[in-house]
């Protein structure tokens, strides 16, 4: 149609003009050519409002395919959203995407389905949640047994800083769809192991983990870099800009120092621990809260007798702190070094690959990260189970020295250090735009 032809050109606009005059903003996008208005839709589509607004005024078909299971299922909601097509004479690669880049991916995909690489082993994820809650029931059994004495009680700490970890990365498995075939299965399964053994909302997770997939290092679409520029400064180009506008929220030339102090330890036991209560009330979340006070009870109820209150708290906030710990180092040491900017629109392969890198594959590497150290694979193929992560690997690195990609993979300790150097690079960069430029 006349409408759907334009939509390349005139989406964006559409949505910027009606801002500016007050209206609700159109929301197109293209999938597979066909022009949706998701105007009115966004806010009830399930996996949030703002993923998908991400992709307003583009073509988003490559993401499409990448979180969605069941296509067909997903369509039958999408006929009532069809407005349109993009007219014969629109091209079906905008002029900011890698055209020969976008077909190689695509069949790349489709090789991956015909090997059954996005099948999950069941039996993986069933052993993975055995051990986590071993481990749990271990922590209790330890300080039953010895006592509340140090020793014990710093062994069970470390436990279920471990517990919680693992069962961070399993949540994210689940949250992913990467466990079941029925998304249903695994909404269920999430919000069991993200609600009752972590004691977070599966609605925050989706709201904030869903939009950092799709626009990695996009500054104002993924929130994972939400900390620029209140309290750093984050990539080359965004650094400059902040100096250069004479912005200054906190001494970012020290950020690598202060790094140490408001990132790992404190995110989670004085940032997140707060937050998801104020998320779940704020939105209504009343099943998620449910889910979470079964943790905070079960946690009261089994620790209580043998601590106390001081013990038990203290107890809380260590685990955090340990977990917290880990949590950040893990997830900022595929992104964080990588390049930062704001959302170019290209083509879904170089998105992903520019805002990761990978870790080297070892068993301890492979557990210790959940297999997040495949970094790269799973944001390229985030529905696919974690187990094979290493055989679509060798493909991907084939493609990208097919199109002269860098394909980064570095060592764990180096990568935890580039977290430290690129923070110590991008704060030199302000210093200098803030005095000189």
């Amino acid at each position: 149609s006349e409408a759907g032809g334009r939509q390349s050109s005139a989406s964006g606009f559409l949505w910027q003009r009606s801002a500016e005059l007050g209206q609700q903003p159109e929301r197109w996008l293209v999938i597979d050519r066909k022009v949706y208005d998701v105007s009115r839709f966004y806010r009830r589509h399930p996996g949030g409002a703002r993923v998908i607004s991400h992709y307003a005024g583009q073509d988003a078909t490559d993401p499409f395919v990448a979180f969605h299971l069941d296509k067909a299922l997903v369509s039958k909601y999408m006929r009532p959203l069809l407005i349109g097509e993009l007219a014969p004479d629109e091209p079906s690669f905008e002029p900011s995407k890698n055209k020969r880049l976008v077909e190689d991916f695509r069949e790349l995909r489709a090789t991956v389905e015909k090997m059954g690489l996005l099948n999950p082993n069941q039996m993986f994820f069933m052993l993975y949640l055995c051990h986590i809650l071993l481990l749990d029931v271990a922590a209790w059994l330890n300080i039953w047994y010895f006592g509340a004495s140090i020793v014990p009680f710093l062994f069970s700490a470390m436990l279920l800083g471990v517990v919680q970890a693992q069962a961070g990365w399993l949540q994210h498995d689940f949250g992913h769809l990467s466990v079941f075939r029925s998304s249903r299965w695994n909404h269920w399964v999430h919000k069991f192991v993200i609600g009752h053994l972590k004691g977070a909302p599966a609605s925050w997770w989706n709201h904030l983990h869903f939009q950092h997939h799709a626009k990695p290092n996009c500054f104002r679409k993924d929130p994972d870099i939400n900390m620029h520029p209140l309290f750093f400064a984050l990539g080359k180009t965004l650094s400059v800009e902040l100096g250069v506008k004479k912005k200054k929220f906190m001494p970012y030339n020290h950020q690598h120092k202060y790094f140490f102090i408001i990132g790992p330890p404190a995110l989670l036991p004085l940032y997140f621990q707060w937050y998801i209560f104020y998320f779940v009330v704020q939105r209504k979340q009343w099943a998620d809260l449910a889910w979470m006070l079964t943790f905070y009870i079960r946690f009261f109820l089994t620790y209580l007798p043998l601590l106390g209150v001081k013990g038990l708290l203290g107890l809380f906030l260590l685990v955090r702190f340990i977990e917290s710990n880990w949590f950040v180092w893990v997830t900022q040491m595929n992104h964080i070094p990588m390049h930062i900017d704001y959302d170019k629109n290209v083509d879904w392969f170089s998105t992903q690959l520019q805002a990761t890198c990978n870790v080297h594959h070892s068993l301890f590497n492979d557990w210790f990260s959940g297999h997040l150290n495949f970094q790269i694979e799973h944001h390229l193929f985030p529905t696919m189970p974690r187990h094979n992560y290493w055989k679509v690997a060798p493909l991907v690195k084939s493609l990208c020295a097919k199109h002269g990609i860098e394909y980064q993979c570095k060592p764990l300790l180096t990568a935890f250090a580039d977290i430290v150097h690129s923070l110590k690079d991008s704060g030199e960069l302000w210093l200098d735009a803030y005095l000189h430029k």
